[in-house]
């Protein structure tokens, strides 16, 4: 992979950016600094310096040479989650610093209104579905028409003609209430997007596990549960493996099915669990599903290989949906799943 280029040209960064840059020069020692800024000052630089990248030793002597001299000295500077979130740890309680970092891991967007903006209508409705009509009312008429309209789509009809109902009628909502509505939409709705984009390297060597064929999983799941037994069951917790897909909703599974091609879905299906195979099939047309199903019968035996990375190469697709926003998975240790 292509090593990405370092700012060079200051000119190309924002004000939130330059900020971010500055900050990072400075360093923990003058994490004082912040103190001088307001929360959404706050969140709005973090984001800025949580996906900065690099910036060449150059560009950080340009912006800094009127504060102060020899800046170039430190070289270039890589802005990351965990940077900030280390720089933020030295002026915050561990909670709140946790509870912002959450929040730039999250949707983009300044308000929370505009990270719902860009969160997938199917995931937001499958989420808004147990809430009270009144809720989701006041959580529609906040976000954008147009996506507004394909919530409302995803909705049970008899629930989405509730909710319009409820926004006919609607009167002006107050502002405690309105800002209790955004403090659970905070924790209980973006955190669990956020969530998904925490790593540590028993996540990453999760995905690498992920990767291999079943014979080199298992080889050297069994050599490391001899060296660290710990390390093995955490990172077989956190492994997605494709039979995790039956936790995804009606939704992610229509999704899901719509992204993967036809002959790699039957191939993949072929080593599937009945329980599994039918959950896909459920969510086909009648048609379609009796088409799938003469399909693999039609193949014969095939090689576990060709199974392998059939079923590998689906669960990186709903991987990579996932971190689009348009489906959620539930890990595969129970801690993580998801409750609607």
């Amino acid at each position: 992979m292509a090593k990405a280029k370092a700012i060079a040209d200051p000119g190309r960064l924002s004000g939130p950016e330059k900020a971010a840059v500055i900050l990072l020069a400075l360093g923990e020692e003058h994490a004082q600094v912040w103190g001088q800024l307001d929360e959404e000052e706050i969140k709005e630089v973090s984001q800025a310096m949580a996906s900065l990248g690099t910036v060449s030793a150059q560009a950080v002597e340009d912006l800094m040479v009127e504060f102060v001299s020899g800046i170039s000295g430190a070289g270039a500077i890589m802005g990351s989650f965990e940077q900030t979130q280390k720089l933020l740890a030295a002026m915050m309680p561990e909670d709140k610093v946790n509870t912002l970092m959450e929040e730039i891991r999250g949707p983009a967007g300044r308000t929370m209104w505009d990270k719902l903006g860009n969160v997938n209508e199917a995931v937001l409705a499958n989420y808004l579905k147990n809430e009270y009509p009144q809720t989701v009312a006041v959580v529609l008429s906040k976000i954008k028409s147009e996506h507004a309209a394909r919530v409302l789509a995803s909705l049970p009809e008899d629930f989405a003609l509730e909710c319009v109902m409820r926004m006919l009628r609607m009167e002006p909502v107050q502002r405690e209430i309105l800002d209790k509505i955004e403090q659970t939409l905070r924790t209980e709705f973006m955190s669990n997007l956020a969530r998904t984009s925490k790593r540590d390297s028993h996540e990453m060597m999760a995905e690498i596990f992920n990767a291999f064929d079943r014979q080199t999983e298992a080889r050297f799941i069994t050599a490391l549960e001899e060296r660290n037994r710990e390390a093995a069951e955490r990172i077989r917790a956190l492994m997605f493996v494709f039979e995790d897909l039956s936790k995804l909703d009606p939704g992610g599974i229509q999704t899901l099915l719509r992204a993967i091609e036809k002959d790699q879905l039957a191939l993949a299906l072929k080593g599937a669990s009945d329980s599994l195979r039918e959950l896909f099939f459920s969510n086909m047309s009648e048609r379609a599903s009796k088409i799938m199903r003469e399909d693999m019968e039609s193949m014969g035996p095939v090689r576990l290989r060709d199974v392998d990375q059939a079923q590998m190469a689906m669960v990186q697709v709903a991987k990579d949906l996932a971190n689009k926003g348009e489906i959620m998975l539930a890990g595969a240790g129970g801690d993580d799943e998801l409750v609607y």
